[in-house]
């Protein structure tokens, strides 16, 4: 695959979460708001850029031996600089996603776009590719937060991370007598996960049919 091809597959064909089945434990836990899912995709996108950089910079000098325990300590490294920053810079945020942002050191989307690809590409092409599953993950954890966030309080709210007293989004559609709470729960995670894999799955395999009906017309 070229360069955009392999960064436009995290988004929808190898999506890390709806595709590839990665980071499953967070993307259940973290997908109550809209809130939680911006900050917990950020935070992977930047920890998946710079630990492919890094990894892909020092691939040729690390033996394959101890290629792992290298890995995770430069992840884990990344993922205590972003904590400590959530820490100071936006406390509210780190309360709502509490363990699982120093959980990211074990997410396998980290350490699987290290071995899988990092440690056999350039620095560029390891930038775009964790660009891209970052970008992945985090419209998979937006799309399942705003669904659950929606049909279990009725609305969307999205403030800032920096300032809790300003709103950024707040808007109310369905009426109180009509949210269904038990999307708020883990049952409404794996019930919006489930229908969302569904729907990913359902895409790919029309997409693959017309590939497959194109290629038998030019022949």
């Amino acid at each position: 695959m070229n360069r955009f091809e392999n960064f436009k597959a995290g988004l929808i064909k190898d999506n890390p979460v709806f595709s590839l089945f990665l980071g499953i434990c967070s993307t259940l836990a973290i997908t109550t708001t809209v809130n939680n899912a911006i900050g917990m995709g950020v935070s992977v996108i930047i920890v998946l850029i710079m630990s492919n950089v890094i990894i892909s910079c020092v691939r040729k000098i690390t033996p394959d031996e101890i290629r792992i325990p290298v890995y995770i300590v430069i992840i884990a490294t990344l993922v205590k600089i972003i904590q400590m920053l959530i820490q100071a810079y936006a406390p509210s945020l780190n309360t709502s996603l509490g363990v699982f942002i120093p959980l990211i050191v074990v997410n396998c989307i980290i350490l699987g776009r290290a071995e899988a690809f990092a440690s056999k590409n350039g620095i560029l092409d390891s930038a775009l590719d964790g660009l891209g599953m970052g970008l992945g993950y985090t419209l998979a954890v937006l799309a399942m937060s705003f669904i659950r966030e929606l049909i279990s309080t009725g609305g969307i709210k999205v403030v800032n991370p920096f300032n809790e007293a300003q709103v950024w989004l707040n808007l109310h559609i369905i009426p109180e007598n009509f949210t269904i709470s038990i999307f708020g729960s883990s049952v409404g995670a794996f019930i919006t996960f489930a229908v969302l894999a569904a729907a990913v799955g359902a895409y790919k395999q029309h997409v693959t049919a017309k590939e497959e009906a194109a290629a038998k017309e030019e022949k």
